[in-house]
């Protein structure tokens, strides 16, 4: 960082002690009455200890997620709501165009019994199901881990494996290519087919337009957003026949656009 990177920084440091001073004192002037207030103190991506996340600007992390310490998310990768990825004690990388769904955990361990060191890799096009579980396991690319899955230290899942919804995957398991595992503890299921193998590639793709479309919304402003709920309000029961039989006209605001998404259930007219 170079001597205007680092007078921006303290700038910024600076302004952001400031504030917090300022919600200190409001606090302190509100007395017993400022805990009726309900105050979000979230932070989608936070430094710990000496160690801050980095995110590709083509990647996707939701509002609610939480990204602390040393992880790395790859291009077009996403992390949906709900998430935590934290890496404090260790690292937590995950490669290109991966999505980890809604209120996933993925964490790290410092060391096993054996002093092996165990942070969580996560490969390319690998899809996390919701509400999984990864605690210091590698995970190569395109490999599948079920909703509500528990992968525990040292686990390996191969290339083009899948791990079965809610299964529990026992420390140091490791889970061959194109394989299935399931259960608790999980234990091999069967082979998976090719067209299941392609699936997992698929799957990968579908969640990478999918986050752009998450992302695009969550990039409007609070203006263009309130302008949409009155368009949505106004036209969101809008039906032409039954307007037509009761002579009424709607019409749009002169320079305004409706997209397809902000009147639900359009059809486009049969020429």
């Amino acid at each position: 960082m170079g001597t205007l990177g680092r007078a921006i920084y303290t700038v910024g440091f600076w302004i952001r002690e400031t504030g917090q001073a300022l919600d200190r004192l409001g606090c302190r002037l509100q007395g017993n009455y400022y805990f009726q207030e309900q105050l979000s103190r979230h932070r989608t991506l936070m430094n710990i200890f000496d160690k801050a996340p980095t995110v590709h600007k083509e990647a996707f992390v939701a509002p609610s997620a939480s990204i602390t310490g040393d992880v790395q998310v790859g291009q077009y990768s996403s992390i949906w709501y709900g998430c935590v990825l934290r890496g404090d004690v260790n690292s937590i990388s995950v490669g290109s165009g991966t999505n980890i769904q809604d209120n996933s955990l993925v964490h790290v361990a410092k060391s096993n019994l054996s002093g092996k060191v165990l942070p969580t890799i996560i490969g390319d096009n690998v899809t996390i199901g919701h509400s999984a579980v990864l605690h210091g396991c590698t995970i190569e690319d395109e490999a599948f881990v079920g909703m509500g899955a528990t992968l525990l230290d040292g686990v390996y899942v191969e290339k083009n494996a899948m791990v079965a919804a809610g299964a529990l995957v026992r420390q140091n398991t490791r889970i061959p290519s194109a394989e299935v595992w399931g259960g608790n503890p999980a234990r091999f299921l069967r082979k998976l087919t090719k067209e299941e193998i392609a699936f997992i590639p698929q799957s990968a793709t579908n969640y990478s337009s999918l986050a752009q479309a998450h992302a695009a919304e969550n990039a409007k402003d609070f203006d263009a957003i309130e302008f949409e709920k009155i368009l949505r309000k106004k036209f969101a029961r809008r039906d032409e026949d039954y307007d037509s039989m009761l002579g009424v006209v709607r019409e749009t605001p002169q320079g305004v656009t409706l997209n397809d998404d902000v009147i639900p259930n359009k059809a486009p007219k049969a020429s």
